[in-house]
């Protein structure tokens, strides 16, 4: 499993106000994920008008297809009409954790901290109505 990541800052010089902000960080987000089928967060600069910062994280089965990933979102931000891509930061982490282990078909269930006592204890507690 590899995960690109990609942070990434906007300046939006005809942003007034957050709320014309807000709606370019809003429609990018959604058109990024929709079409990339990607995480996007705003993770920095929240109150200030004209700038936005964004982290976004990928997933994908090889290194090579991260990349390719991230590559088609750097082309749209470089080629967006209602921001400017300032400063980007791209990054791609190889997650092995699970490489030298099985994966276990069935869920082991954790040992249960009650003994026989107190479940005979329950038990006639409920039968008398006490719970």
């Amino acid at each position: 499993m590899f995960v690109g990541i990609l942070q990434f800052e906007l300046h939006i010089a005809d942003a007034a106000s957050l709320k014309d902000k807000r709606r370019v960080v809003r429609s990018l987000k959604d058109r990024l994920h929709r079409e990339h089928q990607v995480s996007v967060a705003e993770i920095a600069e929240l109150d200030t008008w004209n700038v936005a910062v964004l982290g976004l994280a990928v997933v994908a089965n090889t290194a090579a297809r991260a990349g390719e990933i991230l590559d088609g979102i750097l082309a749209k931000l470089h080629g967006l009409r209602e921001a400017e891509l300032a400063h980007f930061h791209r990054e791609i982490v190889k997650g092995d954790a699970m490489s030298d282990r099985s994966i276990e078909r069935e869920p082991q269930l954790a040992p249960s901290p009650f003994t026989d006592e107190d479940r005979r204890s329950a038990e006639a507690l409920l039968r008398e109505g006490g719970a």
